[in-house]
């Protein structure tokens, strides 16, 4: 396993660099010159944050998903991911692999080494073992989801077993993840006790949360309902609740808000300039290579709460964009949308062909090629276009579609459930009409489902979570095979489908095959026991 064994030799000074250390007389770092005090654990735990997950996996997940598409080979090349065109030696498929063991190697080190700290107040130190078993544990599920089996260790695994060590099986890894969160959560603060120095450490709320995430991707409805309810009911697990504005969500001075529960921490010497590969040319100054999809915004329902296809729903297909879901506008800038650039200047976006002028337009190549950017997470803050906005990785929001979803599998999704649930998202979103609010009396199952899912779409569009659903549901087959469309045209030398609306992309998906990824093939030629996943 070339990527783990890289990890092993790199990780053994994961803490060397953190702070100045007063060395014996060697040039090789030393178990005596480490682990001696609490500052060395905080150090040493640090590194394993910086390992939990990255801006570019963030964001490049939203395009293995029917939410958006990568031009080009950015994000690792993803659009291949997605288009079903891979093999075992593609760059994600080899970054998720070692990234995740890299994490799990630091959180290892912590867990076995913090006991030799001998002064250290006990609190503490339990609560620095949970925080790495929890990111530990979110190393695992991640790669569990992606890869199935995978290898598994709670050592420090020599070199000379990372070449001979076989995979552990899927249900077994998750059954251990579920162990873990349950038994770390009473060392874990809740929100509310950190400190402000503190602010964005993993909580006991993320531990349930994310417990209650690996309940519903098991289809374990009961308990899953409950978890998410331990959050919505009371404040002993923490103290949570929906900011009052969707779109002030993601701006910088609503960082740490009460719907964060978990997110990925930005600022100080670590940002992220991943914004210039979503928005507008003339905004960034540089191409345009993620872009959101025909489908996601069709996705969007209308204001008076009926998709765009059903009967009454008063959408116009030669005026699109009103009277739409407030949170499509909040996400997603179109052709005649507006933004106000680094500058302080509002720009007005053109992007349909023969626009003038044309930067931004589909008839430029550095252009979105959907005709269509992304304007969740822009930061106008950012200096020389570097961000340090925190990207959320977990919200309270999710915690009320994940309750609705687990209720609604169990035929118990009632009006008192909606109200908490749904019809909360949307009166915050900022709809007033009763057809959106109000809950659907005499719906059945299966409509409730696919509202459900419509509005976790909406939601929680461009924060990474579709390609997870669309898997776990097994709809990836379905929507992941369909063109990667944009907007509608009526000039221009475009592939267009029969109701002209440019298709950028066809895609394939083989079910079960692309379920799962393939294991690397830089890690089967370390080590011959890994074996490969079906049809790969």
């Amino acid at each position: 396993m070339k990527q783990l064994i890289l990890a092993i030799a790199c990780l053994s000074v994961l803490a060397a660099g953190c702070r100045k250390l007063e060395q014996p007389n060697t040039r090789e770092f030393t178990e005596e010159a480490y682990w001696r005090d609490a500052q060395d654990a905080l150090d040493a735990l640090t590194s394993c944050y910086e390992n939990m997950y990255g801006d570019g996996f963030y964001f490049g997940n939203e395009a293995l998903s029917d939410n958006a598409y990568v031009a080009g080979g950015g994000f690792s090349g993803v659009s291949l991911i997605a288009g079903g065109s891979y093999d075992a030696a593609h760059a994600r498929v080899r970054a998720e692999w070692s990234y995740h063991y890299a994490a799990i190697r630091k959180c290892n080190v912590v867990v076995l080494n913090i006991a030799k700290v001998k002064q250290m107040d006990e609190f503490l130190r339990r609560r620095i073992v949970a925080e790495a078993r929890f990111i530990r544990a979110w190393a695992y599920f991640n790669m569990t989801d992606w890869f199935g089996s995978v290898p598994f260790y709670l050592d420090l695994i020599s070199v000379e077993a990372a070449r001979t060590i076989s995979r552990t099986n899927r249900d077994e890894i998750v059954r251990f993840v579920l162990e873990e969160l349950n038994a770390i959560r009473n060392d874990l603060p809740v929100n509310t006790s950190y400190a402000e120095k503190d602010r964005g450490r993993i909580t006991r709320g993320a531990a349930i949360a994310l417990a209650a995430r690996v309940r519903l991707w098991k289809g374990e409805w009961a308990t899953a309902a409950q978890e998410y309810g331990s959050l919505m009911n009371g404040t002993q697990n923490g103290t949570y609740g929906l900011l009052g504005s969707y779109e002030n969500l993601f701006r910088p001075a609503n960082e740490f808000n009460q719907e964060v529960i978990l997110d990925l921490q930005y600022g100080g010497g670590r940002t992220y300039s991943t914004q210039r590969s979503f928005l507008p040319q003339t905004v960034a100054l540089l191409r345009s290579v993620l872009v959101p999809t025909q489908d996601l915004v069709d996705d969007y329902i209308m204001a008076n709460g009926k998709g765009i296809r059903e009967a009454g729903s008063g959408y116009n297909e030669n005026d699109p964009y009103v009277n739409r879901d407030p949170r499509f506008n909040a996400t997603i800038i179109h052709h005649g949308g507006t933004i106000v650039d680094f500058e302080g200047r509002t720009q007005t976006i053109l992007t349909q062909p023969g626009s003038v002028p044309a930067t931004n337009s589909v008839d430029d190549q550095g252009a979105s090629p959907t005709g269509y950017y992304f304007r969740k997470h822009y930061d106008p803050t950012a200096a020389n276009y570097a961000s340090g906005l925190n990207l959320p990785l977990i919200r309270y929001a999710e915690v009320l579609l994940g309750f609705a979803e687990a209720k609604n599998e169990q035929g118990q999704l009632d009006a008192d459930t909606w109200n908490k649930t749904i019809r909360a998202l949307r009166v915050r979103a900022g709809f007033t009409d009763a057809g959106a609010t109000e809950f659907p009396a005499g719906a059945n199952q299966a409509t409730l489902r696919d509202i459900i899912r419509r509005e976790r779409r909406a939601e929680l569009a461009f924060e990474g979570v579709r390609a997870f659903d669309i898997r776990r549901w097994k709809i990836a087959e379905t929507v992941l095979a369909r063109p990667v469309r944009g907007i509608k045209v009526t000039s221009g030398a475009f592939n267009k489908d029969p109701n002209g609306y440019i298709i950028v992309e066809n895609r394939r998906f083989d079910n079960p095959k692309h379920y799962l990824w393939p294991v690397p093939t830089a890690e089967r030629d370390q080590n011959k026991n890994l074996g490969q996943n079906p049809q790969w």
